[in-house]
């Protein structure tokens, strides 16, 4: 196991213990993952080429967002550009029945799953509550399951939100199961903006056709015609044609998503021999998004795909989203409850707090260089560390002293609140 403390802190044992510990939390959590079942990729497999692909992205023009966990070039949803912070921002469903049975599918881990199976959510009290409590309703989806088994219902939910909300941007997830020219018509009649098709390319080449048919279909109807899918690692030479028949057909964009396990069904992914990613996240936490781990590959071949189509010319929107990024509107609700310093702290792209920490001998000498240009810090522990705003890494650095970056979220509620340091790690 490579040591997490780089380079020579001995005369740091604070930091070195800090560093050693957090880990120890990471490993912990893998470890008792593995002793279910779950196979793990080594740790930072693919690390190194995932970041030479972000990098060569970033020289081409691609937009970063949410500490780069979403990566765009081109046309991107405003749906997706609202879905971290956008507090007029949600998504429904009307029922979880589908007629597919994907191995992925995170809908099992919904509360009351097996109930919603065989009834409808009250969507119109859903939506109300959730109207009454934001400023504007600025974006609207509906999922599933599958939104056109429910076809009357669906199409009462649109006008719905439009007549309460005309100024919305509807949106809709759907394999196209059942999708027909009157129903593209009465969609577009009750001001829908944008649909979203999911692609299996595991289906085989018929149910892809199949797809695509409908897209078409759709194009004639609804302005933004989109694809949100999975990349599915040893997909790639199909999702190469994908995106190009895709981008033939004049299709508005394509979300590729990070493929994850959803935390139940292992033996599918075992079977075609997946691995989880290792480290799953980037920063470790009780994530409530659909309870699911990255698997290890999905980033690197998305990325790859984005630099595919790049190189290709393609015309078409790409999107990257990351599981993380699927994460990244619950820290920032958390951390939105209460304004830290900031001359201090830093609400990061991330979505966390940021905050730089000096240990040992090395807070005095902190301090000094930060008193020196009028900067503001915090001592912690009876002084035996210093914290101080991230702007100030460089300098404390220079100084030839050792510094951390720690990643924060605000817990608790009301009166009640407080700083959570999830991770440590070198500045």
């Amino acid at each position: 196991m490579t040591d997490p403390v780089a380079g020579n802190i001995a005369s740091r044992p604070t930091l070195a213990a800090w560093l050693r510990e957090y880990r120890a939390i990471e490993d912990e959590f893998v470890a008792q993952l593995a002793e279910g079942g779950i196979g793990f990729a080594p740790r930072d497999a693919a690390r190194t080429a995932e970041r030479a692909a972000r990098e060569r992205l970033r020289r081409r023009g691609a937009r970063f967002m949410n500490g780069e966990a979403s990566i765009s070039c081109g046309f991107v949803s405003s749906a997706c550009e609202a879905c971290v912070g956008g507090q007029g921002s949600k998504t429904f469903f009307i029922s979880l029945a589908c007629p597919r049975n994907c191995y992925f599918c995170f809908n099992p881990n919904q509360e009351d799953y097996a109930y919603f199976l065989e009834h409808d959510v009250d969507w119109r009290r859903a939506f109300d509550e959730f109207a009454a409590s934001v400023d504007e309703v600025t974006h609207v989806g509906l999922t599933g399951g599958e939104p056109l088994l429910r076809r009357e219902a669906m199409l009462d939910f649109f006008a719905y939100v439009k007549k309460r909300a005309p100024q919305a941007h509807a949106r809709l997830y759907t394999s196209g199961f059942g999708l027909d020219e009157r129903t593209c018509a009465d969609l577009a009649e009750r001001g829908l903006d944008e649909i979203r098709f999911s692609v299996k390319v595991e289906d085989g080449e018929a149910a892809i056709r199949e797809v695509l048919d409908k897209i078409d279909m759709a194009r004639g109807h609804i302005a933004d015609v989109m694809v949100e899918m999975p990349v599915i690692p040893g997909t790639q030479e199909r999702m190469r044609r994908l995106l190009c028949e895709l981008d033939e057909r004049g299709v508005r964009g394509i979300n590729l998503l990070e493929f994850c396990f959803p935390l139940h069904n292992w033996e599918a992914f075992e079977k075609r021999g997946f691995k989880v990613k290792n480290p799953p996240f980037d920063v470790l936490y009780d994530y409530g998004y659909a309870g699911s781990l990255p698997i290890a590959g999905s980033e690197l071949a998305c990325l790859e795909l984005m630099e595919y189509a790049l190189d290709e010319g393609l015309r078409l929107g790409l999107h990257y989203c990351s599981l993380d990024n699927k994460n990244r509107d619950q820290l920032l609700m958390a951390n939105r409850r209460a304004a830290l310093d900031p001359a201090v702290y830093e609400l990061a792209g991330d979505c966390l707090y940021h905050v730089a920490k000096a240990f040992d001998g090395d807070a005095e000498p902190v301090r000094e260089y930060l008193r020196g240009r009028g900067a503001a810090w915090v001592d912690e522990d009876d002084g035996a560390l210093v914290a101080f705003h991230p702007r100030h890494v460089d300098g404390v650095k220079r100084l030839g002293c050792a510094c951390a970056l720690s990643y924060n979220v605000i817990e608790g509620e009301g009166n009640a609140l407080s700083l959570r340091e999830l991770k440590l790690e070198m500045a």
